[in-house]
């Protein structure tokens, strides 16, 4: 399953265990905008863990509070960040502090996806 949703201020592509997160250039990321991740989640990942992968492709900045709230996502098996961009994975690093799952940071969305499916399958273990 692929699916392409698009929202005002991001991206997302859908898969069966993984979403793929573009966020539009400009945009700020807050705790707001996790009801989108929430709606998500109940539609595609209901009852199944699924891992989110953020494309970081354009320059946007995230409130770090939004990952208390994203932590308490019970299937979300892992968060990823992918971005070839030094500030962006540095930024990364420090939003990895607030997150309290798996979270790593990548090069290539190849890179993320395989991360995300051996994660998923010691999480199905």
């Amino acid at each position: 399953m692929t699916d392409v949703i698009k929202f005002d201020f991001c991206e997302m592509h859908i898969y069966d265990y993984y979403v793929v997160v573009i966020i539009n250039e400009g945009v700020t990321i807050t705790p707001a905008h996790n009801q989108v991740l929430i709606n998500i989640v109940d539609t595609y990942f209901k009852n199944k863990k699924f891992v989110y992968i953020t494309h970081r492709i354009h320059s946007y900045s995230v409130d770090p509070a939004i990952y208390f709230e994203t932590s308490k996502i019970e299937n979300l098996a892992g968060f990823a960040v992918v971005s070839d961009d030094y500030k962006a994975k540095s930024n990364a690093e420090i939003e990895k502090l607030f997150l309290s799952k798996p979270f790593e940071i990548f090069s290539t969305l190849e890179d993320a996806v395989s991360w995300a499916k051996s994660i998923l399958n010691i999480a199905f273990k």
